[in-house]
């Protein structure tokens, strides 16, 4: 069926396992052929500087005559060596006047090179030659004493030419309220009068590939250009009017892609040319099934009459209802007033960025419920009755949510049902790795099984370390036996720095955000064959189609990244990465990946390339520091950044397939996997840069933090666990009845006690209904239903993937581009059990996930 909007569901990948929701959440060859450099065929070594200059030279060399210099020449044009032709002349001097004479020619020739050299590169040469700047690892059990040298990302003002000018513009972001509805009207009326075209000029005697499905995947590719970036400003943007503006338009979108996915008379046609067994490459034979299975997904299986019509109405009505749940999510604004002594103990950089108070608030402080102020809280502040009160509001900040929640719940059962599946459940999985509900319960519940003892023994010493804590304060009472829900991240907290002596500020002084960034993206330059310019000052003028600089973003604070293939991978445009890492009013509130433009091939075989933007949420920086990131934090910034690499890397033909658009119960493991890279000592030290001395992180530290990886896991696992089984049970009820039947809040609170063996306000009498934390979450309405079970199940795959061909050299550049060709290339252009199959050489195994669990493999 024709799509002409992705977002959110598959234009939205989300949280690392450090940040999930219980968590605390055709390719290019070498331009030259490998081969040794034509001086060190002569058993010399080459300074970089004439490297560089050698390749500037034939930069300039090339485009003149089309043909490579002679090598000789070219080295005496570098260096002003003197010429064959000259030597006869100066052979037949003394051998003293000889020797002055070339000595005056060789310093004369070097200055004259200087000079042109400063001239024509100006300040680009510095850049250009550490740019050319060779990548140093030397493997070690012992990280002290291997040394990473990446090549520096430079900014679009600095960088060699050949980065310059990318031959396709960013995305402009210059809606308006009226424009973003208008564009959506605008792309629907143009696909409908494409589908009635189809329908009027094709029979199912006469229907193909070509004249039926290409024409409508083209439209796809083409509308997407606009669709995702139209969906996009509800989440971004800091206009209120704007934002209502994008929802409406998705709306509008929305209802339309449902009208088009009920159409008979282009299924008939779909269907009459899947029969005609046309004989198509891979990928356009995945489209055409795919496509024709969507139609009978989507109320074509179900006979024409009130059913049909009664289904058309449930999937309109879940449409307003995503759009309605994630806006009130991005738009609450919700907070507390606290004094400062009941904010004890939570760090001054925090304080001091929070609102202050004025009138009745006076003396006050306003903390938000954005992770910036929620998380640091809840870690920090000595008052458990401030954690209690923290906690719980957080969990009732969007009771709006509610009744929506409940009534998609309803909708989703009896929509599946009207389709033939016994449940929502079955309807979803169908097509995804697992293939089965029952595939799914049993993996969670073996999960469970293991992790149980581990989670009982884990509260046990915490509660041992809370007693302790207690009685040193004087506050120890008969309740200091239980552990409660607003207890884990103090107490956990406290656990890491006695037992581990790991001060998580003092670890975060040396990974300051920006310079995290940098190091990130030279590990990605270094194992996948990217380059990243950044887009500075009047460069993202000239890049812009209007020539303004503001258009080619949505916010100041937003970073731009042209990314480049690097010269091993032919050197050719990737496409852009766009960083949003601030909280501001309106935004959303985790930290997600958005694919705001898909990569596809136009049928003449050019490349439309990729636009993919994080958005975070990382505490911003004050007068007196940068915003400083905490291990997790560094976790959560990696694994979203893989999400982006996973986009940018992705070479489909179709933009259906592109980049993240895999299965949900795969689409995690590319990041997943990229997250062991933060707890690899190398990489830690690489990434580390002290904010005021600029020092690299001390060993020991870095021990600390990696000694303590795996402190705790089992809660943290069971924790997920009790969103992926809340999601399974409301998702797989017996009959119908059942399903309006629900006490979801009831459900969920009871499950989270019973699987993570955590208190909550219930154990103090309140009733088990007291908060609504399934309604502070995007993910079950936002397409991860019947589908978070794929963050653990992704973790397998990702494990199995790390353990088996990254483990013991991390940055193995080889396998990283196998990786990138095998894995992320291919996107959902394939079954992505082929993909795991194709690359790991084998079926995938469970066997290293379990033993990194420190539990016994099935």
């Amino acid at each position: 069926m024709p799509s002409i909007i992705v977002y959110p569901s598959a234009g939205i990948s989300c949280c690392s396992s450090s940040e999930k929701l219980g968590g605390v959440a055709g390719r290019g060859r070498m331009r030259e052929e490998s081969r040794p450099d034509m001086m060190e065929r002569r058993g010399r070594v080459e300074s970089v500087w004439v490297l560089a200059r050698r390749r500037e030279l034939q930069r300039q060399w090339i485009p003149s005559y089309n043909t490579k210099p002679d090598p000789l020449s070219l080295h005496n044009r570098i260096t002003g060596v003197v010429s064959h032709a000259s030597t006869p002349t100066i052979l037949a001097l003394p051998f003293k006047l000889r020797a002055l004479l070339l000595a005056i020619f060789f310093f004369a020739s070097i200055a004259s090179v200087l000079t042109v050299a400063s001239s024509r590169l100006g300040p680009r040469l510095t850049s250009l030659f550490t740019q050319l700047r060779p990548f140093s690892y030397t493997p070690s059990s012992s990280y002290s004493s291997s040394t990473y040298k990446f090549r520096p990302i430079v900014n679009s003002t600095m960088a060699p030419a050949r980065y310059q000018k990318p031959p396709q513009a960013p995305p402009s972001f210059t809606a308006t309220t009226t424009s973003l509805v208008e564009d959506a009207k605008r792309i629907c009326e143009n696909t409908r009068t494409l589908l009635n075209k189809i329908a009027k000029e094709v029979t199912p005697e006469t229907a193909t590939f070509e004249n039926v499905v290409l024409p409508i995947a083209l439209d796809e590719n083409a509308s997407g250009l606009e669709t995702r970036i139209i969906g996009f400003y509800q989440a971004v943007s800091t206009d209120q009017a704007l934002r209502d503006a994008s929802s409406k338009a998705e709306e509008i979108m929305d209802a339309f892609n449902i009208e088009a996915s009920m159409r008979e008379d282009i299924f008939k046609l779909v269907d009459a040319a899947y029969q005609k067994k046309e004989k198509l490459d891979p990928e356009s034979q995945r489209l055409l099934e795919k496509e024709r299975k969507s139609y009978i997904t989507n109320g074509l299986g179900i006979p024409a009459g009130p059913n049909r019509d009664r289904f058309k109405e449930i999937k309109m009505r879940l449409s307003q209802i995503q759009i309605e749940f994630q806006k009130n999510l991005n738009e609450e604004n919700g907070g507390i007033w606290f004094s400062k002594k009941q904010l004890e103990g939570v760090p001054g950089d925090v304080l001091d960025t929070l609102e202050k108070g004025s009138g009745e608030n006076e003396g006050k402080l306003r903390l938000s419920f954005k992770y910036p102020d929620l998380f640091p809280t809840l870690k920090f502040a000595l008052d458990a009755e401030t954690r209690q009160k923290v906690f719980m509001e957080n969990e009732n900040k969007c009771n709006g949510n509610v009744p929506l929640f409940r009534e998609a719940i309803v909708l989703r059962d009896e929509a599946a049902r009207l389709v033939g599946y016994p449940n929502h459940a079955a309807f979803r999985i169908e097509d995804k790795m697992a293939k089965t509900p029952e595939t799914v319960n049993e993996f969670l519940d073996d999960l469970r099984v293991q992790l149980a003892p581990g989670g009982v023994k884990e509260v046990e010493h915490l509660v041992e370390i809370k007693k302790a804590d207690l009685k040193a304060r004087g506050l120890e009472t008969s309740d200091s036996d239980n552990y409660y829900l607003w207890d884990t991240r103090f107490y956990n907290r406290m656990m890491v720095e006695k037992e581990f002596s790991i001060d998580e500020q003092k670890i975060s002084e040396f990974y300051p955000l920006q310079s995290t960034i940098d190091g990130m993206l030279g590990i990605f330059q270094e194992l996948f064959g990217f380059v990243f310019v950044e887009v500075v000052g009047e460069e993202r003028a000239k890049l812009s189609e209007s020539g303004k600089a503001d258009d080619i973003a949505w916010h100041e604070d937003v970073k731009i990244f042209s990314v480049w293939d690097d010269e091993g991978e032919g050197g050719a445009f990737v496409g852009y990465l766009y960083l949003d890492l601030h909280p501001r009013p309106g935004k959303y509130g985790h930290a997600a990946n958005f694919s705001i433009q898909p990569g596809f091939y136009y049928p003449n075989g050019t490349r439309r390339y990729p636009a993919t933007a994080l958005v975070c949420n990382f505490s911003k920086p004050t007068q007196s520091k940068p915003s400083l990131l905490k291990h997790e934090e560094v976790v959560t910034l990696f694994h979203e950044l893989g999400h982006g690499i996973h986009d940018l890397a992705g070479r489909t033909k179709y933009s259906r397939f592109h980049g993240t658009s895999v299965v949900r119960d795969f689409v995690e493991a590319p990041s997943q996997m990229l997250e062991n890279w933060c707890w690899t000592p190398s990489q830690l030290k690489s990434l580390s840069h002290h904010y005021i001395s600029g020092e690299k992180i001390p060993d020991d530290l870095i021990e600390k933090q990696i000694s303590a990886k795996h402190v705790n896991d089992a809660l943290f696992n069971l924790r997920q666990l009790h969103f992926g089984i809340f999601d399974m049970t409301v998702h797989t009820p017996k009959t119908h009845a059942e399903a309006e039947a629900f006490e979801l809040s009831k459900i969920y609170n009871t499950l989270r006690s019973e699987i993570a063996g955590l208190k909550g306000p219930e154990s103090l009498g309140m009733p088990s209904d007291w908060g609504n934390g399934q309604a502070t979450f995007g993910h079950l309405i936002g397409g991860y239903d019947a589908g978070y079970y794929g963050y653990l199940s992704s973790q397998v795959y990702s494990t199995d993937m790390f353990y088996s061909v990254f483990k013991k050299d991390p940055m193995n550049g080889k396998e990283g581009r196998r990786y990138r060709h095998m894995v992320l290339e291919k996107g959902g252009s394939q079954e992505e059990m082929k993909t795991l199959e194709d690359f790991l050489g084998r079926k995938p195994s469970t066997e290293a996930f379990y033993r990194d669990l420190g539990l016994k493999a099935k």
